[in-house]
C-alpha cells in the first residue's frame, strides 16, 4: 500500500501556476474587456420603456430613452452599439417598405446618437424582417413560397445607403441573401459612402436560439416556427459556413460575424483560422435567456455564468461580441 505522506517525484506540477490570484492573473491567456463588447439596443417609435418578457432585463426603448441609454453605456466604456427597431404592425407590409424611409426610426436615432456622441460607434442591421408582415428577412413570394434573392438585395442596397447617409459607422447585413455584401459595398461606394463599413453576418445559422429576439422586434408570427432554412445555414454544416465567410470576405466585408456564438464555438475557431479580418460573434437572445432563467431559478450564478460564456467566445477567436450582457458588464442597472 502506498504511503500517503510520500512525495511524488514530479518535475512538472501545473498547479504551481494556479496557486494564487496573482499568478493566475499573470498567466491568463484571454482577458475580456469592455472594449470587446457591442451592446444591442431595441428601439420603438413611442411609449414607455417595456421589458421583453422572454428577455428579462432587456427593454424596448422609445427614441429619446434609447439615446440616453446608448450614451450612458458609452460613458461607462462601451464603444459600440447595434440598433434594432420594433415598428408598429400598421407600418409593415409584404415588401418592408418602411425600411426605406430616410426619416424612419433607425436613421433618426443614428443621427441623434452620432450628433451627441460622435465617438460612439453605431451599427445598424440591414434586413427586412423588422419591417415585413410575414417576418422574413427578404421579399417573400406567397405563390412560390420562396424568398426572392436578387430583388431583396436591391432593397438592401437602398436601405444600406439610407443608413450610411444618416451617419452609421457600419451596416450589418443579417439577411443571408447571396451576393448582398458585394452589392452593398458597391452601392455605398457609388454614393460616396466609402467610410461606411460592412459588418457581414457571414455564417448565420437557422438556429432555435433566435426566438426571444423575434419577440423583441415583433417579427414572430403566431406560435409556429418561422422557417428561414432556405437562406440561413444548416446548423449541421461547418464547411458551408466557412464558404459563406470566405465569399463575404472576397465581396468586400470589413468584419465577419458568426451567429449564434455559444453553440458555434467551433465555427468561430475555424473562421478565425482562415481570415485576417476582424471577427465578431453574436451571443444571441436564446443564449442570454437561458442563462438569466437559470440564474433566476437559483441554478447558476448569473455573473460567473455570463462572464464565463463570454470568455469562451473570445477564447474561440472572436475579436468582438454582440451581447445583451454588455450593460451588466459595465455595472448598468435598471
Amino acid at each position: 500500500m502506498a504511503n500517503p505522506s510520500e512525495k511524488l517525484a514530479l518535475r512538472r506540477r501545473p498547479r504551481r501556476l494556479r496557486a494564487s490570484e496573482g499568478i493566475r492573473r499573470l498567466i491568463e491567456e484571454h482577458v475580456l474587456t469592455v472594449h470587446d463588447l457591442i451592446a444591442p439596443i431595441f428601439c420603438k417609435e413611442a411609449g414607455l420603456r417595456e421589458e421583453i418578457e422572454s428577455m428579462p432585463g432587456v427593454f424596448r426603448h422609445n427614441p429619446e430613452d434609447a439615446c440616453r441609454f446608448a450614451l450612458e453605456l458609452y460613458e461607462r466604456g462601451i464603444c459600440a452599439i447595434a440598433l434594432f427597431p420594433c415598428i408598429p404592425e400598421g407600418k409593415k407590409n409584404s415588401h418592408g417598405t418602411a425600411a426605406l424611409d430616410p426619416n424612419g426610426l433607425v436613421p433618426w436615432m443614428v443621427q441623434e446618437i452620432k450628433g451627441r456622441a460622435p465617438g460612439l460607434l453605431v451599427i445598424a442591421d440591414v434586413a427586412l424582417d423588422p419591417y415585413t408582415n410575414h417576418g422574413h428577412d427578404g421579399l417573400w413570394n406567397p405563390e412560390t413560397g420562396e424568398i426572392e434573392n436578387d430583388a431583396t438585395v436591391h432593397l438592401l442596397c437602398e436601405m444600406a445607403r439610407i443608413l450610411g447617409e444618416a451617419g452609421v459607422d457600419f451596416v450589418a447585413p443579417s439577411d443571408m441573401m447571396d451576393g448582398r455584401i458585394g452589392a452593398i459595398r458597391a452601392s455605398l461606394d457609388d454614393a460616396n459612402l466609402e467610410r461606411v463599413g460592412v459588418l457581414a453576418y457571414a455564417a448565420k445559422f437557422a438556429s432555435a436560439f433566435y426566438g426571444p429576439f423575434r419577440d423583441a422586434i415583433g417579427s414572430r408570427r403566431g406560435k409556429g416556427y418561422l422557417d428561414k432554412r432556405t437562406y440561413q445555414l444548416n446548423p449541421a454544416n461547418l464547411r458551408e459556413g466557412l464558404l459563406e465567410a470566405q465569399m463575404d470576405e472576397e465581396e468586400g466585408a470589413d468584419i465577419l460575424m458568426v451567429k449564434p456564438a455559444g453553440p458555434y464555438l467551433d465555427v468561430i475557431s475555424k473562421v478565425r483560422a482562415r481570415t485576417f479580418l476582424p471577427l465578431a460573434a453574436y451571443q444571441v437572445s436564446g443564449e442570454y435567456a437561458q442563462i438569466v432563467a437559470a440564474a433566476r431559478n437559483g441554478w447558476l450564478d448569473l455573473e460567473a455564468a455570463y462572464r464565463e460564456s463570454l470568455v469562451a467566445i473570445k477564447r474561440a477567436g472572436a475579436d468582438m461580441i454582440f451581447t445583451y450582457f454588455a450593460p451588466l458588464f459595465v455595472g448598468y442597472t435598471v
